[in-house]
């Protein structure tokens, strides 16, 4: 049974003190099974909205110690670790976890004050972990990974692949920013490997992407998954390799390097080694 299942059914069967209407605890079992998803209906009004944290707070002061009671806990915003004190491999688990909330739709990063966040990343950013992955639409980093304004900083290009200039963009990132582990992730159905394999004359600039993917190919055949793998197995390997900036940090124990595969259709991240 889903978190929301349990929600309702539970405020349909526990007595609900009598100063809470009928019309309100049908109103507080949308609003926390919404909630459980970090779901927000986008054609709520600001007089809805008003109503919903009025009923929101209702329901979690009348409703909390009956879930409680009940055994069952709601989802609380998961708190990052402090950058200071985080270390590469804590940095990276960190990530993992937040993919497991993801695909367990527990998500908690919704669950951060925006307003906060935003205050206190206008003078400066301190992203816990850099992520390389592909442009594709179906790959929402933050997402993914359950994180929020100012957690992880994201390098996106087709293919995932280490250009010089995503090369700068991590080495500001794990250098200048202090970002603990750089995960370097592709993903399933990738169009810019299935490309390269094909090798087919594609329009404009579009096949300047093939000379970065073509080693993977060329190391795994013609299977898409493996040379997707392989290829975001390679890229973090430049990346260790041939920035001196980040070689430095990981051989000084301050920065790790990694990499993934997101399977789009599973939601699942999985650490390549």
């Amino acid at each position: 049974m889903e978190l929301g299942d349990t929600i309702a059914e539970t405020l349909g069967t526990w007595d609900v003190p009598t100063r809470i209407t009928d019309a309100q605890k049908k109103e507080m079992k949308k609003l926390l099974i919404a909630d459980s998803f970090c779901g927000l209906d986008p054609s709520e009004s600001k007089n809805d909205s008003s109503r919903r944290s009025f009923l929101h707070m209702t329901a979690e002061a009348t409703v909390a110690g009956l879930v409680s009671a009940a055994g069952f806990e709601f989802v609380t915003p998961h708190r990052a670790l402090a950058q200071t004190t985080t270390s590469p491999d804590a940095a990276l688990q960190e990530l993992m976890d937040g993919n497991k909330r993801f695909t367990a739709e527990r998500l908690t990063a919704c669950g951060h004050d925006l307003t906060i966040l935003k205050q206190h990343t206008i003078e400066k950013q301190e992203p816990f972990a850099a992520v390389l992955s592909c442009a594709d639409s179906r790959v929402p980093v933050e997402l993914v990974f359950d994180q929020t304004i100012g957690h992880i900083f994201v390098t996106r290009i087709a293919g995932n692949i280490a250009t010089s200039e995503i090369i700068a963009s991590l080495e500001y990132g794990a250098g200048v920013l202090g970002a603990k582990v750089i995960l370097v992730m592709g993903h399933s159905g990738c169009g810019a490997v299935k490309a390269t394999i094909q090798a087919k004359e594609v329009p404009g600039q579009i096949s300047a992407l093939y000379p970065h993917i073509q080693p993977a190919v060329d190391q795994t055949g013609p299977s898409l998954e493996a040379a997707t793998k392989a290829n975001a197995k390679i890229q973090a390997a430049l990346l260790r390799q041939g920035s001196t900036v980040i070689s430095g940090l990981v051989k000084e124990n301050k920065l790790k390097v990694a990499a993934a595969y997101y399977d789009i259709g599973t939601g699942i991240v999985t650490l390549l080694v």
